[in-house]
């Protein structure tokens, strides 16, 4: 695998940033994916987080359905889908109308987190008692409600729209369970090592261990997360990242907050035990001019042979995020230029 063989996709976490509103961050986000399509972006992924004021794709389907209509032809879903935070059938209608109204760009990604504190959590199942556990039965009603049997139509609901319709479901993860999963019903499966690096190996061996050929894959597809900040500089992305880095400190502070500008150094504001831990966590980051993230991206597919890579870009500025990305982007068009 290498830079220009690879499909290259955007998690898009809809940041509310300081002195912003969810209002901006739609716009921002719309305008982000109308870029990306322009530059060749395969999928643009939106994440359902609940409870945190510095994200606004909470209603996920909402937004994915506001950037499927301002675009024409990029792939649409979620990054994912919190499936324990919802009913089943809900999500098989919520994505069968979708992808009525937008034919073969919709994807579903689930993963089994809560997406939120245990407060949000339990406001949203509504004492249902579900902390993923069950995520394997909510998988297989879900798919069940796209492709029923005769057998079951008689005894469950039907998902109207959904039923019949083929929209892509991929597993996402951060540890062992999904990817074993994944590989089991034979779906794609991505990875957040944006946020989970240390896992990302074992994880991908334990996909492609247990991969079963299936309806939707005869062999594995996986994707892996990646924190990607580029500019004309290194000390300009090294800047731009430390709203990155200030988002992160605060997490494992627990603290929420919005994404806050960028500063000239993080020293002052974190321990030196919190630098360890935020970069820890931040292993699959890339911050620096074209030629170092070409460099460093192609040593992560190296490592991991990833089939594509989907990039999360946390930069304050709107306009500095859309040009790491078309930076990005000349980075893959200039590698396949290269090897042609």
């Amino acid at each position: 695998m290498s830079i220009h063989t690879i499909p290259w996709s955007i998690l898009d976490l809809a940041p509310i940033v300081t002195g912003g509103t969810p209002a901006d961050s739609f716009r921002n986000t719309l305008d982000l994916a109308q870029h990306a399509e322009k530059w060749g972006y395969h999928r643009y992924w939106l994440a359902e987080h609940h409870n945190m004021p510095g994200i606004a794709s909470s209603a996920t389907s909402v937004v994915i359905g506001y950037v499927a209509a301002g675009t024409e032809k990029i792939r649409v879903g979620s990054g994912g889908i919190m499936l324990p935070n919802h009913a089943p059938l809900v999500i098989a209608e919520q994505f069968g109308t979708l992808e009525s109204i937008y034919p073969g760009r919709i994807d579903l990604g689930l993963g089994r987190a809560p997406g939120s504190d245990h407060i949000a959590a339990r406001a949203l199942r509504r004492g249902l008692g579900s902390n993923g556990e069950d995520f394997p039965e909510q998988l297989n009603e879900l798919r069940h409600y796209f492709n029923p049997t005769d057998e079951s139509r008689a005894v469950m609901p039907r998902a109207i729209p959904g039923e019949g319709l083929s929209v892509p479901i991929w597993l996402l993860g951060s540890s062992g369970f999904s990817a074993q999963l994944a590989g089991h019903h034979g779906l794609p499966f991505a990875f957040a090592s944006h946020f989970a690096p240390d896992f990302v190996l074992p994880a991908l061996k334990l996909y492609r261990d247990n991969f079963r050929p299936s309806a939707e894959l005869e062999k594995p597809y996986a994707m892996i997360g990646v924190n990607v900040i580029v500019a004309e500089t290194e000390e300009a992305a090294k800047f731009l990242a430390t709203s990155q880095e200030q988002a992160f400190l605060n997490l494992i502070r627990g603290r929420m907050g919005q994404l806050n500008p960028p500063v000239d150094s993080m020293d002052g504001l974190w321990s030196e035990q919190e630098k360890m831990m935020v970069r820890k966590q931040l292993s699959f980051t890339i911050a620096g001019t074209k030629a170092t993230v070409r460099d460093r991206l192609n040593a992560i597919l190296e490592e991991t042979e990833a089939d594509e890579m989907i990039v999360v870009s946390q930069i304050y500025d709107h306009g500095a995020r859309l040009r790491s990305y078309e930076l990005l982007s000349e980075i893959a068009r200039e590698s396949r230029e290269a090897a042609q």
